[in-house]
């Protein structure tokens, strides 16, 4: 019996290319990890004009500079591959790192006033990434917001040179 409308439009399974997962800090990975795992208890994600409509199982990873999505069906059927340049990403990934660095050390010695404006500009950064995302994956991918985010945190995860 195949899945309801909405059931459907959704990912079910995720997986970060290995060999483009950087190494970054505790607090990173942290992030990184309730990524994964809000995005897989909650997202909205549908191929534009693909006849499947989901669920959906990706493989995230860069190559050449690129950032390759590779979307599956659900029985691991190679649906397409969205395949997007980096360097659009670039100067936000870098700054939201360096903008994430202070936060981090700012929560262990700095007042409140301090840590919330640093956070406002986190999550400032975090906002403009996933609406770039947004905007290069339109007309290939229908993501909402809250999923864009997620995957932001995950493309900020994989292994870009900043």
């Amino acid at each position: 019996m195949p899945a309801s409308p909405a059931k459907a439009r959704r990912i079910v399974d995720i997986a970060l290319d290995e060999h483009s997962v950087a190494r970054r800090t505790p607090e990173v990975e942290h992030e990184r990890a309730v990524a994964l795992f809000d995005l897989l208890e909650e997202n909205e994600f549908a191929l534009v004009g693909h006849e499947s409509a989901g669920p959906y199982k990706l493989h995230i990873g860069v190559f050449e500079q690129r950032l390759v999505i590779a979307v599956h069906d659900s029985h691991d059927k190679k649906l397409r591959d969205i395949v997007l340049s980096l360097t659009p990403f670039r100067k936000i990934v870098k700054d939201y790192f360096l903008i994430c660095e202070s936060y981090y050390a700012a929560i262990k010695k700095l007042g409140t006033a301090q840590i919330e404006s640093l956070d406002m500009g986190r999550r400032g950064l975090h906002n403009e990434g996933s609406e770039l995302l947004r905007e290069r994956l339109a007309g290939k991918i229908a993501i909402d917001l809250d999923t864009a985010r997620r995957l932001f945190t995950l493309i900020c995860a994989l292994h870009i040179t900043v």
